[in-house]
Order: structure tokens, then C-alpha cells, then sequence
């Protein structure tokens, strides 16, 4: 259990996904998690939902917390960060969430507060997320150690040099959009084949989450795991072919540079 009240400045779906992560898994009780959005229904709804305290407007979460969750849109930040400019304390452990926006941006806003700056994704609402993690100039050792307490009880969080974290954007930050593609696209060939359509797309899930468990679990490189799959001449390989010849790995790829470089643009913009 986290000692510190927890603040959101900012109730969006990443906020919600957060929360609901850390109240299930008993490192926050609702009671200690206090919310602001410039949506008072937006707002309400997290308060309905799961039993945290909303406050009236951002100063007033400031007030409460400790841990304070900077979680509005990259395109907010100015105006949020300016208005908040002289309430910032150093007690304050501030852990930005926002995609693209560099510490060098922020700590500017923050006075003597310690930032910590992490691109997490929505599966954090399943205890299943992934997240990059990197320490601002003032952030200590323990700062970043709690946040990655946090962010490990609702999935895998690593520490890395902030320069990688457009990277991690681009793949853990943005992927679940690619995957939840892909699903769909799977169970749709499911019923292209004849399944009916629930069928189809439970299987086509539940094959993703088997097969990604395996990734994790056994250790092993995806293309051994892959050839294990792929028997010569069968139904696999035939598949395989199929998706070679539709560019589909080079795609993947591709996707992930494209958001990791919007990051970054983002990121440039605010600098």
C-alpha cells in the first residue's frame, strides 16, 4: 500500500485505466486517490465508479496530494502547467504521463518538485500494462523507485534513459491499437471461414494472450517459437506466406517508427 495520496490532474481513459490498476491490486485506497478534469462529468464518473474524491478544480488536488499524476493531453500542458506554476511544493512527486512532453519542458513549471516522467498503456487496467520510466534532474533514486512500484503492480515497468521513451511510445505506448487491429482482423478470417462471430473473436483473443504468455514465460526468441508452429508443407506456412507477402512484418515495423517519430514531433513542439 502507497502511503501517499494519490492525484490526478487530468481523468481520462489512461487516469481511469491507472486508477482502477492500483485500487485492484491494494497500493491505493479510494479514499486517498483525488481526481480534477476540465470535464466535471468526466470527473464524477471516476468518482462513481471507483470511490475517489474529486476536487473542484487542479490547485485543490495539489493541495491534497502527494503523488501528483500530470495526465491531460500533450496539448494542454502549457496552459495546465502555467496555471499551476506557483503551487507547486517540494513534497510533491510529479509523474507525467503525457506522450511526447520532455522533463526539460516540465520541471521549468514544477518549482522544487521532483518529476518522474512514464509512457504506460491502457492494459495497466488489467494488471497487464507495459511502461518506460525515467527519472527528471531532481527525481532521487526512491522517486523513481516508487513509481516503478506502482506501475510493476499493474504490469512490467522498466527504467530507462528518457531518450528511449519516444521508442516506448511507439511500441508499448501505442501497440495495443495495433493488436486490437489485428484481433479484429483475425477473428474476421475466423468468419471468412465459416466461424460464427463470437467464436471467432474469443478465439482469436484468447490465441494472442497464449501466445504472448509464451513469449513471457518460456523466454524464448518469437521466430523459434514461431518455427515450432510453422511444419513443412502445413497449414501454418501457408499462412505465414501469406502475411510475408502482404509486407506484414515490415508494417509492424513501420507503425511503430511512425508513432515513436509523432512523439517525438510532439516532444519538439513543446521545447
Amino acid at each position: 500500500m502507497i502511503k501517499e495520496t494519490l492525484g490526478f490532474i487530468g481523468a481520462g481513459a489512461m487516469a481511469e485505466a491507472l486508477l482502477k490498476g492500483f485500487i485492484a491490486q491494494g497500493l491505493a485506497e479510494p479514499a486517498s486517490c483525488i481526481v480534477s478534469d476540465i470535464s466535471a462529468e468526466r470527473a464524477r464518473h471516476l468518482a462513481n465508479i471507483l470511490g475517489v474524491r474529486v476536487a473542484g478544480n487542479n490547485r485543490e488536488v495539489l493541495a491534497e496530494a502527494d503523488i501528483v499524476f500530470l495526465a491531460v493531453k500533450p496539448q494542454s500542458a502549457p496552459g495546465v502547467l502555467e496555471e499551476l506554476k506557483s503551487a507547486w511544493e517540494p513534497r510533491h512527486l510529479v509523474v507525467s504521463i503525457m506522450a511526447g512532453v520532455p522533463t526539460s519542458f516540465l520541471e521549468p513549471f514544477l518549482g522544487q518538485a521532483r518529476m518522474v516522467r512514464v509512457m504506460p498503456n491502457t492494459p495497466c487496467l488489467v494488471q497487464a500494462g507495459a511502461a518506460g520510466i525515467s527519472g527528471g534532474s531532481r527525481a532521487d533514486k526512491r522517486d523513481v523507485e516508487v513509481v516503478a512500484e506502482l506501475f510493476n503492480a499493474v504490469g512490467k515497468a522498466f527504467i530507462l534513459n528518457e531518450g528511449l521513451l519516444d521508442a516506448v511510445t511507439g511500441l508499448s505506448g501505442s501497440a495495443p491499437a495495433y493488436v486490437y487491429m489485428f484481433i479484429e482482423a483475425l477473428a474476421d478470417g475466423g468468419v471468412l471461414a465459416g466461424l460464427p462471430r463470437p467464436v471467432a473473436q474469443t478465439l482469436a483473443a484468447q490465441t494472442v494472450l497464449g501466445a504472448a504468455k509464451m513469449v513471457l514465460e518460456t523466454g524464448e526468441h518469437p521466430g523459434s517459437l514461431k518455427d515450432r508452429v510453422a511444419s513443412p508443407a502445413g497449414t501454418t506456412i501457408a499462412g505465414i506466406a501469406a502475411l510475408e507477402a502482404g509486407g506484414f512484418r515490415g508494417l509492424v515495423m513501420k507503425a511503430v517508427k511512425a508513432a515513436a517519430d509523432r512523439s517525438a514531433e510532439l516532444g519538439a513542439a513543446q521545447k
